[in-house]
């Protein structure tokens, strides 16, 4: 199974961002903690982190074209107010989940409207790094 893993603006800046909400935890640390908790069913995991909407929106025309399984993404900023990430996110027809490692609904109020979500199968948030791996553990049970 092709899965891609997806990150949006800012993400790579995690450790010098508000700890309070993101943890001390580096961009690097998350992208091994992942790593580390791929199950045997990932035959092919492609991480990819930009800070361009449109570097992640060739990304996924990417991903749709070589007909990928899945996908885990966490837009950052761009999910509450992309709607060309979420035109995107519509054209790959993989199963979607998006993530957020802080919880949006005890933030700041535009943080709480989601526009690419509805692009989604599911929304995971709040959970941290294991956002993510709440998203793989999903996938999982999806296509085993």
């Amino acid at each position: 199974m092709k899965l891609a893993i997806v990150n949006g603006a800012n993400l790579n800046m995690l450790s010098y961002r508000e700890t309070e909400h993101y943890g001390s935890l580096t961009y690097d640390d998350l992208i091994n903690k992942i790593k580390d908790n791929l199950p045997d069913i990932f035959t092919y995991v492609d991480f990819f982190q930009s800070n361009i909407e449109g570097e992640i929106i060739n990304y996924l025309h990417k991903i749709t074209r070589e007909d990928y399984d899945a996908l885990i993404i966490n837009p950052g900023a761009y999910a509450h107010y992309s709607y060309a990430i979420y035109d995107a996110l519509l054209i790959f027809k993989g199963y979607k989940i998006e993530v957020h490692l802080s919880d949006i609904y005890q933030r700041d109020d535009f943080r709480k409207k989601l526009v690419t979500a509805p692009a989604c199968n599911e929304i995971i948030s709040g959970q941290g790094v294991n956002s993510y791996l709440l998203a793989l553990a999903s996938l999982v049970d999806i296509y085993s």
